[in-house]
């Protein structure tokens, strides 16, 4: 089954708001945000296909003739024609992978000002995968004028409608939806998720837009962020297993550039006093478990034959989860570890508290959450796995329901 077959047949939450926004009579500029490979730009053309309020001009960075803000000038010249042609109409400007053109926020804020200025409004949708770029250019210039939709990885819900896989092959193979026409062929899955969007992620999305003194020092970093994902590991052993003389400061920032592509993520450990969560080790985690699949080295049935491999598998997947709906519902997430005692996962929404723990044998402990659960105030817990919450269950929904 072909990609862009395979990325139609899912009806993308962020696409269903998206068209919302834009029936609005006066939208600001909407910003699709999110990861590669999960079906940003194929919504985009659906949205096109189906504009039924007027007519639409659309194009990408990837496919532009014209260097920076020149590109950006010249389609939205297009739009500001078809919009004096024909007033009545509202006319749709589509910008995918903006984040490749340099300066673009300036260009978008004094081009968008103009538009309200002459009361010539476009509806304005622009796309990005690279979180650290799009957010500093909407801080310094776009403040006031636009929204955020973000784009998530794929689910246990999308994996479904796409396949008739197992839930631990999702576990294993992931979410991203163009790789998963391979998952029956893992030598041409692995390379795909490594060549077509692991390299892409690292030298497009962070060494080509940020400045990385130490490039070979940040993808060893990605490299034990996966094999250690689920688990606390201290930036000072970190520096010991990647045998750099790079600091903690270093390693600190480098987690986050992976973190703002969407690739690795580092919870911190929750705390009753909120100013000392800088001061703890993180808790490497995937966005997205088709990464520790694609770099762990182990087979499929491997995997599921090793208990504390699996373990670990099947921890990621309940963090990614997480992590994926912590974007788009607005909670914090973090661990929690005192002494011998641990909780995997701490949801916090406002004044709401709900501790997770994930159980993945018949002996695993569960004593971390109880301790937990002694010292948060009127906080709620749950177990996910044996004598617990069904996984498929807890996958199925929004974490967010658990608060409720």
């Amino acid at each position: 089954m072909q990609q862009l077959e395979i990325r139609t047949k899912l009806a993308h939450p962020w696409s269903a708001k998206l068209q919302a926004r834009l029936q609005e009579p006066k939208p600001f500029i909407q910003i699709l945000l999110g990861p590669r490979q999960v079906g940003k730009t194929t919504s985009l053309l659906t949205l096109v296909a189906k504009w039924k309020s007027g007519k639409s001009v659309m194009s990408s960075a990837d496919e532009r003739q014209l260097e920076g803000p020149i590109w950006i000038e010249q389609n939205w010249s297009k739009a500001r024609q078809i919009k004096e042609q024909d007033g009545k109409s509202d006319v749709l400007l589509v910008l995918d992978e903006i984040q490749k053109i340099s300066n673009w926020s300036e260009t978008v804020k004094r081009l968008w000002d103009e538009d309200v200025s002459s009361q010539r409004r476009l509806k304005v949708v622009l796309s990005g995968s690279s979180s650290l770029k799009i957010q500093t250019g909407l801080s310094e210039s776009l403040a006031g004028r636009f929204e955020i939709i973000p784009a998530t990885h794929g689910s246990w819900n999308d994996f479904k409608k796409l396949t008739s896989g197992t839930i631990n092959e999702y576990i294993f193979f992931g979410g991203y939806p163009g790789a998963l026409q391979f998952i029956k062929d893992e030598e041409r899955w692995r390379s795909y998720i490594t060549n077509s969007i692991i390299e892409n992620v690292i030298s497009k999305d962070i060494l080509l837009l940020t400045r990385v003194d130490k490039p070979a020092l940040l993808r060893r970093l990605f490299q034990l962020g996966c094999e250690y994902s689920g688990q606390i590991l201290s930036f000072q052993k970190a520096i010991g297993f990647l045998q750099d003389a790079g600091n903690t400061t270093t390693l600190a920032h480098y987690l986050d550039l992976l973190n703002q592509a969407y690739v690795l993520a580092g919870l911190q450990k929750f705390e009753f006093r909120k100013f000392r969560l800088r001061n703890s080790s993180p808790k490497f985690l995937v966005h997205n478990t088709a990464l520790i699949g694609a770099l762990g080295g182990y087979r499929f049935d491997d995997a599921q034959n090793n208990p504390a491999v699996w373990g670990r598998y099947l921890e990621s997947c309940i963090g990614s989860h997480l992590l994926n709906y912590s974007r788009v519902e607005g909670f914090e997430l973090f661990y929690w570890r005192e002494g011998i005692h641990e909780v995997d996962y701490i949801i916090r929404m406002g004044s709401k508290i709900l501790a997770i723990e994930v159980k993945s044998s018949v002996m695993g402990k569960t004593s971390g959450l109880k301790m937990f659960l002694s010292k948060a105030n009127k906080a709620t817990g749950i177990v996910i796995g044996h004598s617990g919450k069904e996984l498929e269950d807890f996958l199925s929904h929004s974490p967010s329901e658990l608060l409720k």
